[in-house]
């Protein structure tokens, strides 16, 4: 097999892995949407999905480390399929995709935590100053 036909065939196999990145990560949220508790005949989506456990794992708990999981997947997919050169931004560090990532959703943590600091709960203005954020990081670090 010559080098031009192993290449044409490992781009043929990037669908499929897309795919199945797709359909395992939509199965864990059909599983995570499965196990959140049902009270009156309506999901509580703010109730323990484990009683009694050690943690207080409820559906946005979950629904956070599987975002969380699926950006790694996605960062991972990204990264071997189309590999990067690190580039120096306002922070005068060479940075990846990755290191972006992590920039982000470390500044997106202490955002979070200021809101709650500052003004409380609920977090949706902190989400939206959070995005604004990972856009910034992710065009100019």
């Amino acid at each position: 097999m010559s080098e031009t036909e192993t290449l044409a065939r490992r781009r043929a196999n990037w669908p499929a892995i897309y795919a199945a990145a797709v359909l395992v990560l939509g199965a864990v949220l059909a599983l995570l949407i499965r196990a959140t508790p049902v009270t009156e005949g309506a999901r509580d989506w703010t109730a323990p999905m484990i009683p009694g456990g050690w943690m207080a794992w409820t559906f946005p708990v979950a629904l956070f480390f599987w975002i969380i999981a699926s950006l790694l997947v996605l960062f991972t997919i990204l990264a071997i399929r189309f590999p990067e050169v690190p580039r120096r931004g306002i922070l005068r560090i060479e940075t990846t995709r990755g290191d972006r990532l992590f920039i982000s959703l470390l500044g997106s943590a202490f955002i979070c935590l200021g809101w709650l600091l500052l003004a409380g709960p609920p977090l949706w203005w902190a989400l939206g100053l959070c995005a604004i954020y990972a856009a910034a990081v992710f065009r100019w670090v």
